[in-house]
């Protein structure tokens, strides 16, 4: 099969502004649009057949009629494009927090031990480098196929992938099994959409029901959701701090730079260190560590890669001004928030600054949670926008900060404004968090697409300070 690069790799598509000369078209409905809608655009555009639900017109092209398009596109390219994945270490990771940076080590490890290793989710699609940005974590089920056939192609056989439970839900990946299946956590988010805590359970456990008969699933032994991810028909490992893990923590050390810690596997303690902060990295590590040893990596070689390794950008990502340290972190939820500010607290020495937004059309729930929580950790915060969608930022704000007793904050809605007030309250020894956009490099206000990157603007305004003083 022979592909040309940075095109579409498929013939067949969902997506009719995607549709080339020759494609087939398939109208799938999805949880925000109806594909039935663009049979006529995919037609101008070159299709020369399509697949529907329903015909409501002769469209004078090849036109198939079928019950259930979603079933039909997932079926096509599981018995087009099966032998090329099952030759694959397909590696699935899904979890509320964590997912990102465990996938970046994951990634980052193997390439780095000279295993060719490619890496699809919120960050983007990564083969040697970064190769594009996605629009989502999860991808529609046709670019998720492109992207794995864009590696195969250019010989990788390992490769992991971040899983949405949007995703999961909506069986947009449906028809592609997995080596590995991950668990990080689960704690609350995306109940806007799942409405219940069971119900995002159960839409992230169809994860581990499309795990290969001899592959395993590595689950957080220590989250209280882990039952869920427990299944009979799977060879299931379990890390954490628990007694009964497979991959036990069993001590930790940490300073201003980094991370030691110990973990037991089979009777035997090994230490490793990593440059990163916070407890809750000592799980995104040891998950990879897990992932490593059970794909033949030796523990030598796990200790000596791990010294590399560092976290994806916009995961604690730090920029230096004098003596106050900086941090870009996308943590966006009530658990994020609270984790990373307690894990920067007790090495900062003066004071904590944090800056944060909710996202808009969005669960408004966690709203005024994440700002008592910010509130009450930090010496001071400042509340601005994330990304408001089609919402009035002024019911943002107002969900932020409905009920809070601490007055130790002030709301400036422009982001960039947000944060250079934050940067001018930096004196000595001081840290300033800006939090929930990580490396993302637009602001999404109604229908435009505004470019802004939380660290690239923070640079600029050091910079601006380095030489005005």
């Amino acid at each position: 099969m022979l592909h040309v690069e940075g095109e579409n790799m498929l013939n067949i598509q969902t997506d009719s502004r995607k549709i080339r000369p020759g494609d087939t078209f398939v109208a799938v409905r999805c949880e925000v649009n109806d594909g039935h809608k663009y049979i006529e655009s995919a037609i101008e555009k070159g299709a020369t057949k399509i697949v529907v639900e329903h015909q409501d017109k002769d469209y004078g092209v090849e036109t198939l009629v079928v019950p259930d398009t979603r079933k039909y596109i997932t079926e096509y390219l599981h018995t087009h494009y099966h032998s090329y994945l099952s030759e694959m270490n397909l590696i699935g990771i899904t979890g509320t927090n964590g997912k990102t940076t465990t996938a970046y080590l994951i990634y980052e490890a193997f390439n780095k031990l000279g295993i060719k290793c490619g890496y699809i989710g919120t960050i983007g699609f990564y083969l040697k480098e970064k190769v594009m940005s996605l629009p989502n974590t999860s991808v529609d089920i046709c670019d998720t196929y492109d992207l794995i056939m864009r590696a195969y192609d250019q010989g990788y056989r390992t490769l992991v992938m971040e899983v949405s439970s949007h995703a999961l839900a909506n069986h947009r990946l449906e028809g592609i099994d997995y080596q590995m299946t991950l668990f990080t956590n689960l704690t609350e988010d995306h109940l806007d959409f799942h409405k219940t805590m069971e119900n995002y359970a159960k839409a992230k456990q169809q994860l581990f029901k499309q795990l290969r008969p001899h592959g395993c699933a590595i689950i957080n032994g220590d989250d209280d959701y882990k039952e869920y991810f427990i299944l009979d028909q799977n060879q299931t490992i379990r890390y954490g701090f628990a007694k009964n893990c497979d991959y036990q923590i069993v001590k930790y050390q940490m300073n201003n730079v980094q991370t030691v810690f110990t973990y037991c596997h089979l009777g035997q303690e090994n230490m490793v260190c990593i440059k990163m902060l916070g407890k809750y990295n000592i799980y995104n590590a040891l998950l990879a560590i897990v992932v490593l040893k059970e794909n033949g990596i030796t523990d030598e070689q796990i200790s000596e890669v791990f010294k590399t390794l560092s976290c994806p950008p916009g995961r604690m990502d730090t920029v230096v001004f004098g003596t106050n340290s900086i941090i870009v972190d996308y943590a966006h939820t009530p658990d994020a928030l609270q984790k990373i500010i307690e894990t920067v607290r007790p090495i900062t020495k003066g004071h904590l600054y944090t800056v944060f937004g909710c996202t808009g059309d969005r669960e408004r729930k966690k709203r005024p949670i994440m700002s008592k929580i910010a509130t009450t950790l930090s010496d001071y915060v400042i509340m601005t926008s994330d990304d408001p969608h089609n919402e009035d930022m002024s019911q943002i704000i107002n969900d932020m900060t409905q009920g809070l007793e601490q007055k130790n904050y002030e709301v400036i809605v422009d982001r960039g404004d947000a944060i250079e007030k934050g940067i001018s309250l930096l004196e000595e020894n001081d840290t300033l968090l800006v939090l929930g956009k990580g490396h993302e490099e637009v602001i999404i206000v109604g229908n435009r697409r505004i470019p802004f990157n939380d660290k690239e603007f923070i640079q600029k305004c050091v910079q601006k300070r380095a030489i005005n003083n």
